[in-house]
């Protein structure tokens, strides 16, 4: 697939089959979020590659989409790598840009996926902390389900042009 063809086939899949990601698989979609750009260069992004059934189904408790997926990925932002006062909140982006590459990446593999998020819900923030034991400084910022689809979806674009504006 060319990228066109993998930006318009990645769709938000809920439905997944018990088969486990393989390990080069999860580390190829960490390799693409790694890839994606950061404001100044800071990567202030972590990411904790969830594959226990406990902490799985706790993630349920935080939003209850669970989709029955034998992997998360959660995204985070480290506020030891952000920029300062002001700016911190670039990791926002950060984060974000990292999890559209791991999208598109596990759609190149043929996995699927479903991007949920946490930030800006205290509650689930706070959850998530707990579940993974995370230090003050780590900020749960999303999570990633991922693996082989139990569905089918078609391609598509959402192209419309009344949200374009030219500005000449």
């Amino acid at each position: 697939m060319n990228l066109k063809e993998i930006m318009y086939a990645r769709r938000s899949i809920r439905k997944f089959k018990d088969t486990k990601v393989k390990d080069e698989d999860i580390k190829y979609l960490l390799e693409a979020a790694m890839s994606a750009p950061s404001a100044c260069n800071r990567t202030p992004w972590e990411f904790y590659v969830v594959t226990d059934q406990e902490v799985l189904d706790k993630f349920y408790t935080i939003r209850p989409m669970r989709y029955k997926a034998p992997l998360a990925i959660v995204v985070c932002g480290n506020t030891n790598y952000t920029l300062k006062e002001h700016l911190a909140d670039y990791y926002i982006q950060d984060c974000s840009a990292a999890i559209e590459n791991i999208l598109l990446g596990a759609t190149e593999l043929g996995l699927g996926s479903c991007w949920c998020g946490i930030v800006p819900q205290p509650d689930r923030m706070a959850q998530a902390k707990e579940f993974l034991s995370l230090e003050d400084n780590i900020i749960p910022f999303a999570l990633v389900y991922i693996g082989y689809p139990d569905e089918e979806k078609e391609p598509r674009t959402q192209y419309d042009e009344s949200k374009v504006h030219y500005v000449k």
